[in-house]
């Protein structure tokens, strides 16, 4: 068997890619590849790239300079959203193949023949218009947990966003294909389910190749409580316009449903959020925490927001910190806005200058520090289910609570990927939180 050739994969950008990621290389592996670290020599190195921020296209050239330098006979190909957005830019880049779009990147075992290097680099991207078929996908490379993605696309026009562009209008897996590869997965031994798309909340549209929404995301969040094997399942990011209070409410009373909710906002400001082309205004953000706080005070409500759109002042700029730092939220994801082609927004006046929009972030982010800590001091003396991960991260081993508080406890390689009811104790100097076991395994 010593002919078998050998691929490896990086994964840029969101939970999104990685489950996509995984179904690429469940392909190959079908053709008889095998998989290998992308460290390691492979005769193919598949990159699925991001177009979200600046740093992705940067990310890009070293990746594929550190798989020539593993194997520089090796053949080099580019899928995902910078893929489709910007074939051209990647293509040009040294010792780039091929560079497949929306609609190609699944297919991407048909246009590997012979694997010998291009002179010049293959295109294949379509227009973004063709990308409405729908591919379903999931990723078990880690052990404890899955990225199921059950939606693709947006018909959402933030004026900042590229993502319609690179996979195109919202459609949705079937029921029955979302609950065969739950199953599928549960069957694997992986305790916990993170459900991904681009704009979960919008699942049911186009399930069956028109626009018509079969089901419901509270209807997909039903079924899926059923599904025996699943231990946990965990919404990623969902739309604050699309979470409904039946969906929180049947959240808090689930078998397997945890209280964490990801909700972007990007600006506390409605005026920023007007010409954001968000489709809410930060009253009903407000609602959707507070009825989240009413049914489960315990929940973990984390943040999107970007800084530094353009037309953002001071003031507008305070609003959002202020709006922030009296929600009772847990944590923030922080972005520097940067343009992007192809965007509204690119052609927006008031453009903000960068040493402020770094100002800006770096002050969300010490809020973000100090939001996370009051967290989970809220959360010390009581009782709560962890789940333990894989690695052994400096004689100790981590796990994450239902609603997300990062436990450590020394290193014990029998606790991977195993539930256990525990205690928490105390914040530790790295700011995780110890803990106390209360019993059995569960």
């Amino acid at each position: 068997m010593e002919n078998r050739k050998k691929v490896a994969f990086y994964t840029l950008g969101c939970k999104l890619n990685f489950s996509e990621t995984s179904t690429i290389a469940r392909s190959f592996q079908d053709e008889g590849f095998d998989r290998v670290d992308f460290e390691d020599i492979a005769d193919i190195y598949v990159i699925n790239t991001c177009s979200v921020t600046e740093n992705a296209d940067k990310q890009f050239k070293q990746i594929v300079k550190k798989a020539l330098k593993n194997n520089d006979k090796a053949f080099v190909a580019a899928v995902g959203c910078y893929a489709q957005l910007k074939p051209e830019e990647l293509v040009a880049v040294d010792g780039v193949d091929l560079v497949l779009g929306a609609t190609e990147k699944f297919k991407i075992t048909d246009y590997i023949n012979d694997l010998s290097k291009n002179d010049m680099g293959e295109v294949h991207s379509c227009e973004i218009e063709d990308a409405d078929f729908y591919v379903g996908s999931y990723s078990i490379g880690d052990r404890t947990r899955a990225f199921l993605k059950v939606q693709d696309g947006c018909d959402y026009k933030c004026t900042y966003c590229t993502i319609p562009l690179a996979r195109g209008i919202s459609r949705s897996d079937t029921m029955d294909n979302v609950l065969k590869n739950a199953k599928e997965i549960s069957e694997q031994g992986i305790k916990e389910i993170v459900l991904t798309g681009v704009n979960i909340g919008d699942y049911g549209k186009g399930e069956f190749g028109n626009k018509k929404h079969e089901h419901t995301f509270y209807e997909l969040v039903q079924a899926l409580d059923e599904v025996a094997g699943i231990e946990r399942l965990r919404i990623s990011s969902i739309e604050p316009n699309l979470l409904k209070n039946e969906t929180i409410d049947f959240v808090s009373k689930s078998r397997t449903f945890v209280p964490h909710f990801h909700i972007p906002l990007q600006s506390g400001s409605n005026t920023i959020l007007k010409k954001m082309k968000r489709r809410y205004l930060r009253e009903l953000y407000q609602d959707r925490v507070a009825k989240i706080r009413e049914v489960m005070p315990h929940a973990c409500i984390g943040v999107d927001v970007i800084v530094g759109f353009p037309g953002e002042t001071d003031e507008l700029f305070l609003e959002t910190y202020n709006f922030l730092n009296e929600m009772d939220i847990s944590y923030l994801h922080v972005f520097t806005y940067s343009e992007r082609d192809n965007t509204e927004a690119v052609m927006m006046e008031d453009v903000v200058p960068m040493n402020v929009r770094s100002k800006r972030s770096k002050m969300l982010r010490g809020l973000s520090v100090k939001k996370r800590r009051a967290f989970y001091e809220s959360q010390l003396g009581t009782n709560r289910t962890v789940l333990f991960e894989g690695e052994n991260k400096e004689g100790y081993i981590h796990g994450f609570t239902e609603n997300y508080v990062k436990v450590k406890t020394p290193w014990n390689p029998e606790l991977v990927n195993t539930l256990h009811d525990i205690h928490l104790t105390k914040i530790d100097e790295d700011g995780m939180v110890r803990m106390e076991f209360r019993n059995v395994p569960v």
